[in-house]
């Protein structure tokens, strides 16, 4: 088996990226529109209940930070914008279970680990946190 290099992880890198950047950033724009699906059916009521603003208010700001957390995943800030996305799938299937959704659940649990994949080949590739001119190093 030959040995892992930046350059041969590559083939594993660039895909991986391209998914976890665009998908969300897809996923957030969707929230403005409701073209996939209507995003507010999988907002438990008791969350929206205690929520200080609308449910679709608060899809809104929801696809704002999914597409925030995609673009760092194409920018520079690769290795943290995959570690968000990540966690931001974990919460997702999170509140899936809660409404009952559980096979879309498992299925973002699924890319929740995609996403961990892409933040380690990242930190493989020797990427930083955040690039070195925003960094106090």
């Amino acid at each position: 088996m030959p040995a892992l290099t930046t350059d041969s992880l590559s083939s594993i890198y660039i895909p991986l990226r391209l998914i976890y950047g665009l998908v969300p950033i897809v996923a957030g724009l969707d929230k403005f529109f409701n073209l996939l699906t209507q995003w507010d059916k999988y907002l438990p009521t008791s969350v929206a209940g205690v929520l200080p603003i609308s449910p679709h208010t608060f899809m809104l700001v929801v696809g704002v930070i999914e597409i925030v957390a995609g673009l760092a995943v194409l920018t520079k800030f690769t290795r943290l914008g995959a570690y968000v996305v990540m966690a931001w799938l974990v919460l997702i299937a999170l509140n899936l279970i809660l409404v009952g959704d559980l096979d879309i659940a498992v299925r973002d649990l699924v890319m929740a680990a995609g996403a961990y994949t892409l933040g380690q080949v990242a930190a493989f590739r020797k990427e930083r946190w955040v690039p070195v001119a925003l960094s106090s190093n």
